[in-house]
């Protein structure tokens, strides 16, 4: 993220950009990191101060740290010409001795002969529909619709490949009733045949011995 800077601190982003709807609040938060190897501080100026919010507007950053600056924008009952904002905001910062709890009134003075350094930052108004928020939601849900069509997918085809594979079995079962019947059929007509040949190898004995001559018993 871009930022504004100068020889004291640097601003991030350099933009406030505030999303806009009527009668609701909305914020911006400011991080300011001190540059230097000194105490800094810092004022926080803007161009129309009833309609921001700003804390805190003034303190001191110890050497190389850095603190956040909350800007809120009040509730509007209207929208601007063309959602264009002209108002501006203005941080001056300036070197000091310590982190004293309450500031000299001339410490943003420059005619004390201070060397007080300024970023300018101007107002950018966004509207709901077109808000980073907004787009990341918008890809979220675009996400999580893809997400579903996958899964419904993958379900589709799992049920698919569970009737296929359901009536694979039901017709190897019918193959296999099938088989059973021929190797019936085929028993059957086997043990017929077979019964009908022992049958008639009976029938031909039979008839041999009753057509076999009597044996007569001789005496002595």
């Amino acid at each position: 993220m871009t930022g504004a800077t100068n020889q004291f601190i640097s601003v991030s982003p350099e933009e406030l950009k505030f999303q806009f709807e009527l009668e609701k609040q909305s914020y911006c938060d400011l991080k300011v990191t001190n540059s230097t190897e000194s105490y800094v501080a810092f004022k926080v100026k803007t161009t129309s101060p009833k309609k921001y919010f700003v804390r805190p507007n003034t303190g001191v950053i110890h050497p190389w740290d850095s603190c956040f600056i909350r800007v809120t924008l009040q509730a509007q009952k209207e929208y601007p010409p063309d959602m264009q904002c002209k108002d501006k905001f203005l941080l001056q910062s300036t070197i000091v001795n310590s982190d004293a709890d309450e500031l000299p009134p001339d410490t943003f003075n420059k005619d004390s002969g201070r060397n007080v350094e300024e970023c300018k930052l101007r107002v950018v108004y966004i509207s709901p529909h077109s808000s980073p928020g907004h787009s990341e939601d918008a890809f979220k849900q675009s996400s999580d619709g893809n997400s579903s069509q996958a899964v419904q997918r993958a379900r589709d085809e799992r049920d698919a490949l569970f009737r296929q594979t359901q009536q694979l079995q039901q017709e190897l079962e019918v193959l296999k009733r099938q088989k059973r019947r021929r190797s019936d059929a085929g028993f059957s007509l086997k043990f017929a045949l077979l019964v009908g040949l022992i049958g008639l190898m009976a029938g031909f004995l039979f008839k041999l011995l009753m057509s076999s001559p009597s044996t007569e018993i001789a005496d002595f």
